[in-house]
């Protein structure tokens, strides 16, 4: 099932909600990759993606969140930590035993959790805030 990018999704800064679209669509392409019994060969270029994402991606929201002084920065960036810890977990195990149907499914949970929690929820009172700042 893929995932759309809805508006109660936006955080309301361009920049972040532009890369958070990105991210859906990478992840579509892992869900229809999935749907055609090919989410094996999809999942390596999912991770690798998400490697240079992250960087970028959190990142940008952490330098904004620091030159506004956001009151969350520290539970936002632990959330970041965590996300970044449990990508290299993820990707270990796609050295270790490759690209398994558990890996995919457990990838796909993985994305979709982040999706659900951080954005619709973190990413957006931080957003909220960013644009108060801003204005």
């Amino acid at each position: 099932m893929a995932v759309q990018w809805t508006q109660d999704l936006a955080t309301g800064v361009e920049e972040i909600d532009s890369q958070h679209k990105e991210l859906f669509n990478r992840i579509n392409r892992l869900v229809e990759a999935c749907s055609k019994g090919k989410g094996k060969e999809e999942i390596s270029g999912v991770l690798r993606f998400l490697e240079d994402y992250v960087v970028m991606h959190f990142g940008a929201e952490e330098e904004r969140m620091k030159s506004l002084d956001f009151p969350n920065y520290e539970i936002h960036k632990k959330m970041h930590d965590d996300f970044i810890s449990d990508l290299q977990d993820l990707k270990q195990q796609l050295e270790q035993k490759g690209p398994t149907v558990a890996l995919v499914i457990k990838v796909n949970h993985f994305l979709f959790d982040w999706l659900t929690n951080h954005i619709r929820k973190m990413d957006k009172v931080m957003g909220a805030f960013l644009k108060a700042k801003q204005q």
